[in-house]
Parts: C-alpha cells; sequence; structure tokens
C-alpha cells in the first residue's frame, strides 16, 4: 500500500498540471479527457524520471515529500499536455494557402 500512493499522488498532480495548462491556453482548444490522460501520463512520467535524478530524489525524500512528488507531477502533467496541445495545434493548422 505505500508503494501505492506516491503512484496515486502523481496521478492526481499529474491529472491537475494537465487541466491547468489547457484552461490557460485557450487557443490550443484541447479536450478535457484528452488534457487529463494526457496530464495522468505525465505526471507518472514527471515522477518516475524524479526518481531517478539525484537531486529531485532527494527532494522527494525530505519532509515535504509528499508535496514534491506532487509538485514534480503537475509539472509533468502539464508539460505533456503543452506538447500534445502544440502538435495539436500545428496539425490543426494544415499548409497556408498562397
Amino acid at each position: 500500500m505505500e508503494a501505492l500512493i506516491p503512484i496515486l499522488i502523481q496521478l492526481v498532480g499529474g491529472a491537475a498540471g494537465g487541466n491547468v495548462v489547457a484552461a490557460l491556453l485557450k487557443n490550443i482548444n484541447l479536450n478535457k479527457v484528452i488534457a487529463t490522460i494526457t496530464g495522468l501520463i505525465g505526471g507518472v512520467a514527471g515522477g518516475q524520471i524524479a526518481n531517478v535524478l539525484p537531486m529531485l530524489e532527494e527532494l522527494m525524500k525530505g519532509d515535504a515529500g509528499m508535496a514534491a512528488n506532487g509538485g514534480i507531477a503537475a509539472g509533468g502533467g502539464a508539460l505533456l499536455t503543452f506538447i500534445v496541445g502544440m502538435i495539436q495545434k500545428s496539425m490543426a493548422g494544415g499548409t497556408p494557402s498562397n
């Protein structure tokens, strides 16, 4: 059960970060479901990457470990949602007409 709590925090933080970015970047017009899914994936990925990097791993073991885990996950979810939004925007633009 103890190993499940960090993953749940990463999922919640990632979903929050993804939805915040989608709300802030209204010109991208991301679907809320897409923003949530990319946020979830980015949150878990960000949390797992943070476990490998020594500086972030040390931060996550401190007194504020759960908050740091959630913050890192929110950043990962926001970043992945932003990248997916930019890809979607560039694909929807098509080629300019002459």
